[in-house]
C-alpha cells in the first residue's frame, strides 16, 4: 500500500477534506473503545479480576465515546499530516488505556504507564515482580497489550511509515506496494492476509508450547508474547521457568518467525518466492554470532556443546528479535558476551515484522553506502549505484536511512546522559537507553539485566525509559517531526482551508 493507492495524499498545494485534528481525535476515541472492549473480554474470562476490568472499561470507554461522537464526520481523504499526528498519538492513547487496569491493580501511576508502554511497544521491560502469584486476568492483560502492539506495528511499518517517508522506509513499498510487487488485490485484502498470518503463527506456537508440557493458559499467553516479539512472561524467571530444551528451541523458532517480514510470508505462500535480502542478512548475522558465542561459552565455561548452543541461540535470538525473553543471566558469561549482547541490542529484526531495533534493511543499506564511500576515495569519478532487492536505491531513501542512524545515536546519547544524571551507573544507563530505543527489554547490570527488572529505578528514570520506548517504536523521526514549527504551521494552514 503506497501513495498511489489513493488512501494517502501529500498536503502540499491542496487542502484537507476534513479538519486534521477531528480525524485524529476520532481514531483515538475509537482506540479507547477498542481497549475497553478488550478489558471486558478479560473480565468475562477471569471472574477473580472481573470488577477491576469492568471498572477499567468504564473509565476507558466513556471518554472514548465522547471523543468519537464529538469528532465524527465523513472522512474521504487521509493526508500525511493525519499520518504523523495519528501515528504519534495513538500509541500514547493505547499506553494510557493499558495502564488503567494496572493502576487499579495496585501499581503506581508511573509504574503502570511504564508497564503498559513496554507492553504496547512490545519492549518487554517490566517493573512487576511476584508474577508467579499474579492473578491470571492481569497476566492475560499484559500479554494482550503485546499481541495488539505487535500487529499494530506491522500495520504501522507496512502502511504508515513508508508513506511518511520515515528513515528510508519508503523503500519497503517494494515489498508491499500495489504497483511494484502486488501480492494481494487491495490494501484491505493485504491487511487481512497479514492478520491471518499473525494469528495463524500465534495459534501454531501455542499448539507447540502445549505439546511441550505448558498449561493451556501459559501456552496461549506465551504464544502471544513470542510472536509479538514482546517477551512478557508469567514468571519472574522469564522463559527460564521452563527448563526443557524442547520448549526453548520452539520459542527460538517462533521468535524468529515474528522477526520476519509479514509481507514475505504472504509472497512465499502465494508465489513461492522466498528470496529476501534482509531475511538472508539477518539469518547470516545470527548464524555467525551464535557460532562464535557458542564456541566462546564451551571454551571459557566448559559447557557441553548442545547446552551451549541452546543457551546462546535462545538468548541471542531473543535480543536480536527484540523479544527480551531470558533463560539465564548471560551477563555472567564474561565481558566478551556482555559486549556482544550490547552490540546485538542495536541490530533488530526485519522491516515489516513485529520486532524493533534499527532493522536489517537499514543496516544493509548503511553497509553498502559505506562501501560506496570507500570506493569513491580511490575512484572519485566512478559511478556507484546502491541496489536493494534488484532495485536502485534513490538518494532520498539513503538520506532517510542516514538521518535515522544519526537521530538514533543522538537520542541514545541524550537518554544515557539523563539516566546517568539520575543516578544509574554507566553500563546500566547506556544499556537501558539502548534497550528502550530498540524495544528489547532487559539491559545489562545487576538491576536491569536479564536476572532483574526495572522496579528499583526511580520514577524519573522510569519516565525517561518510557519515553525511549515510545520513540523507538515510532522510529524516532515520526515523533521528532512534531517538534518542528513548520509542521504545525502546515497543520494550521490545512485546518483553515477546510
Amino acid at each position: 500500500m503506497g501513495p498511489e493507492s489513493g488512501l494517502w495524499h501529500a498536503v502540499e498545494g491542496r487542502s484537507a477534506s476534513v479538519p486534521v485534528m477531528n480525524f485524529v481525535v476520532f481514531v483515538n476515541g475509537v482506540g479507547l473503545l477498542f481497549s475497553a472492549a478488550l478489558m471486558l473480554m478479560d473480565a468475562a474470562i477471569f471472574p477473580a479480576t472481573r470488577t477491576l476490568f469492568v471498572e477499567s472499561a468504564l473509565l476507558t470507554g466513556f471518554p472514548g465515546v465522547i471523543l468519537a461522537l464529538a469528532s465524527a464526520s465523513r472522512f474521504s481523504e487521509v493526508t500525511r499530516l493525519h499520518g504523523f499526528l495519528l501515528t504519534s498519538s495513538i500509541w500514547v492513547t493505547a499506553a494510557l488505556a493499558g495502564a488503567v487496569p494496572l493502576a487499579m491493580f495496585g501499581l503506581t501511576p508511573v509504574d503502570a504507564l511504564f508497564e503498559a508502554m513496554s507492553g504496547i511497544t512490545t519492549t518487554g521491560a517490566t517493573v512487576m515482580s511476584g508474577l508467579d502469584a499474579t492473578p491470571r486476568g492481569i497476566l492475560l492483560w499484559r500479554a494482550t497489550l503485546q499481541a495488539v502492539g505487535g500487529v499494530g506495528f506491522i500495520v504501522t511499518g507496512i502502511a504508515l511509515l513508508p508513506v511518511l517517508r520515515v528513515g528510508g522506509m519508503q523503500l519497503f513499498q517494494t515489498e508491499s506496494s500495489d504497483r511494484s510487487d502486488k501480492v494481494t488485490g487491495t490494501a484491505a485484502t493485504f491487511a487481512l492476509a497479514t492478520l491471518a498470518v499473525y494469528l495463524g503463527l500465534m495459534g501454531l506456537c501455542a499448539v507447540f508450547y502445549a505439546a511441550g508440557g505448558m498449561g493451556v493458559f501459559d501456552a496461549i499467553t506465551h504464544a502471544m508474547t513470542t510472536l509479538s516479539t514482546g517477551g512478557y512472561s508469567n514468571y519472574d524467571a522469564s522463559f527460564g521457568h521452563f527448563t526443557g530444551s524442547y520448549l526453548q528451541w520452539v520459542a527460538t523458532g517462533f521468535m524468529l518467525a515474528g522477526a520476519l517480514p509479514f509481507a514475505w510470508y504472504i509472497r512465499a505462500w502465494r508465489r513461492g518466492a522466498i528470496a529476501s535480502e534482509q531475511v538472508a542478512a539477518m539469518f547470516k548475522t545470527l548464524a555467525v554470532v551464535i557460532a562464535v558465542l557458542t564456541a566462546w561459552l564451551c571454551w571459557s565455561h566448559h559447557i557441553l556443546l548442545p547446552d551451549a548452543l541452546r543457551l546462546v541461540a535462545f538468548n541471542v535470538v531473543s535480543v536480536v528479535t527484540t523479544t527480551g525473553y531470558a533463560t539465564t543471566d548471560y551477563t555472567l558469561w564474561g565481558p566478551v558476551a556482555q559486549v556482544a549482547f550490547l552490540a546485538l541490542t542495536l541490530v533488530g529484526g526485519c522491516t515489516g515484522s513485529t520486532s524493533g531495533g534499527a532493522k536489517a534493511m537499514r543496516w544493509l543499506l548503511f553497509a553498502r553506502a559505506l562501501r560506496v564511500a570507500v570506493r569513491k576515495v580511490h575512484a572519485p569519478h566512478s559511478v556507484q549505484q546502491i541496489r536493494y532487492e534488484g532495485r536502485r536505491v534513490t538518494p532520498d531513501v539513503l538520506n532517510g536511512v542516514m538521518a535515522f542512524f544519526v537521530f538514533y545515536a543522538v537520542t541514545a546519547s541524550i537518554l544515557s546522559v539523563i539516566l546517568a544524571f539520575l543516578g544509574m551507573d554507566l553500563v546500566a544507563a547506556v544499556s537501558g537507553a539502548l534497550t528502550a530505543l530498540a524495544n528489547v527489554g532487559p539491559g545489562l547490570g545487576a538491576v536491569i539485566g536479564p536476572a532483574g527488572n526495572f522496579e528499583p529505578l526511580g520514577w524519573a528514570a522510569k519516565l525517561v525509559l518510557t519515553a525511549g520506548m515510545y520513540l523507538g517504536r515510532l522510529e524516532i523521526l515520526t515523533v521528532y517531526v512534531l517538534l518542528m514549527p513548520a509542521f504545525w504551521r502546515e497543520t494550521h494552514r490545512a485546518e483553515r482551508q477546510v
